[in-house]
């Protein structure tokens, strides 16, 4: 597995998060680990980006970026409202399979969902995971409304032939309601995916020690981690 897409269900569901507990996880494994953001949006050239905070909670990753723009848009808007070069999935596969030729792990971190579109011709990050033959994690919301876009985003990588690897919700609440642990069952029976961590709600805002500590903690054996699905479900169970 030397690399691996992430992609979310929407914006704002925890890929970030997510991509610096897998990231800290390999490190506490011993291996090496690369992170690339795609295309990064709605941060000026001065302000750290994704890659960057990955790197502020995780550790020692190599850090890339293909392409940035101010307004926080979709990369292709935002590419055309900034007067520059869009990123294309050819450039995405190409940067990732050069740093997969120098670490153990790359992560490629998408921007929004799956078919947000990099370029006018409406290239996407699973164009750039096909070219890559790489596995995708999805990363998904806890409560109510996600049992849709997930089975959504699901259904969209097996129809492209890509390896959809499981689900991790992204922001586990402290106080999850009844649709949030109804969920932990529903997801992968929907998706027909395995359900391979939840991230707590907050975790980007804990120092970076105890992040690293912890992160193992939130993701399944298959990624590394040590959280157990079944025995998750049974204490949050509704």
């Amino acid at each position: 597995m030397p690399v691996m897409v992430i992609t979310g269900t929407g914006t704002e569901v925890g890929k970030t998060v997510v991509t610096a507990a897998l990231a800290a996880t390999a490190l506490a494994a011993g291996r090496s680990v690369a992170v690339l953001k795609a295309a990064q949006t709605g941060v000026l050239p001065a302000e750290a980006g994704d890659a960057e905070e990955v790197a502020r909670l995780a550790g020692a990753v190599t850090t890339a970026e293909l392409a940035r723009y101010p307004d926080p848009l979709a990369p292709a808007t935002a590419a055309r409202r900034a007067g520059r070069a869009p990123v294309h999935p050819h450039d995405v596969a190409e940067r990732a399979a050069k740093l997969a030729t120098e670490h153990d792990l790359v992560l490629v971190e998408g921007a929004g969902g799956l078919l947000v579109r990099f370029d006018a011709a409406g290239g996407t990050l699973a164009d750039a995971a096909a070219l890559l033959a790489a596995p995708v994690l999805v990363v998904a919301s806890a409560g109510l409304g996600t049992l849709n876009v997930t089975e959504l985003t699901a259904r969209e990588l097996r129809g492209r032939g890509l390896d959809l690897a499981g689900v991790v919700i992204g922001s586990w609440p402290a106080e999850p309601d009844l649709a949030s642990r109804c969920n932990l069952l529903d997801l992968p029976d929907v998706t027909g995916a395995p359900l391979l961590g939840a991230v707590p709600a907050g975790a980007g805002a804990l120092d970076p020690a105890g992040f690293r500590a912890s992160a193992p903690h939130w993701l399944a054996p298959r990624l590394e981690g040590t959280w157990d699905a079944e025995t998750f479900r049974v204490r949050e169970a509704p």
